[in-house]
């Protein structure tokens, strides 16, 4: 693979408490994190974006197929030691956070696994760090904090329990979310939701979004 690293994924230890996550830093290559900044798409909305949709450059467009690729879907079966043949996946875009974004919550049931790939430079801010919490009551009260640097990689298992949320931030905070889904069906809800959002946003922009 010629931007993740899947020794780098396959190395990072697998936390079960409060659930089952992990995070890897470094996940990318050397020289790839300039590379999909360059080709990462325009938007400027904020919101997510379905990846098929997106658009972005060469290097951009690599990533996604990586991510996408059986290699890496046999690495996080392995990793979390289930089994996702025949779990469709989502992919999808995300530039903009809103001061609103990062409340407690848990993924809905129709997520099996949630991960995401950041792709900002060094970040400085206080907010905008997903935490992992022990429960639903106090963002402070977490056991792990993940700044959203280029090449950090963060996934879990969806649980009752999967509390995560972050401080307020609004800006630019650039990832990648891909979800292994419960079921096709609502995978195809999931993703014309979203498209039907990002159709919107572009008319909104004067169609100047995802190019």
């Amino acid at each position: 693979m010629a931007f993740i690293d899947l020794d780098a994924l396959r190395a990072a230890p697998l936390r079960r408490e409060p659930f089952d996550h992990f995070l890897a830093s470094g996940i990318l290559r050397e020289g790839a994190a300039e590379e999909i900044e360059r080709d990462f798409p325009k938007l400027s909305g904020a919101g997510l974006y379905p990846a098929d949709e997106a658009g972005g450059g060469p290097a951009f467009r690599a990533l996604i197929d990586e991510i996408q690729s059986p290699e890496l879907r046999a690495a996080y079966a392995e990793k979390f030691g289930v089994g996702l043949d025949g779990r469709p996946l989502m992919v999808t875009v995300r530039a903009r956070a809103r001061a609103s974004d990062g409340k407690i919550h848990v993924d809905s049931t129709a997520k099996f696994v949630t991960s995401l790939l950041y792709l900002n430079r060094p970040w400085a801010n206080a907010g905008g760090r997903l935490r992992f919490l022990r429960g639903p009551g106090d963002i402070d009260d977490y056991i792990a904090e993940v700044p959203p640097d280029a090449g950090t990689l963060v996934a879990f298992r969806r649980t009752e329990n999967s509390w995560h949320g972050h401080r307020p931030f609004e800006g630019e905070r650039r990832y990648v979310m891909f979800n292994w889904m419960t079921g096709r069906a609502i995978a195809a809800w999931e993703i014309a939701r979203h498209r039907a959002s990002a159709f919107a946003k572009r008319l909104l922009s004067g169609g100047k979004e995802a190019a």
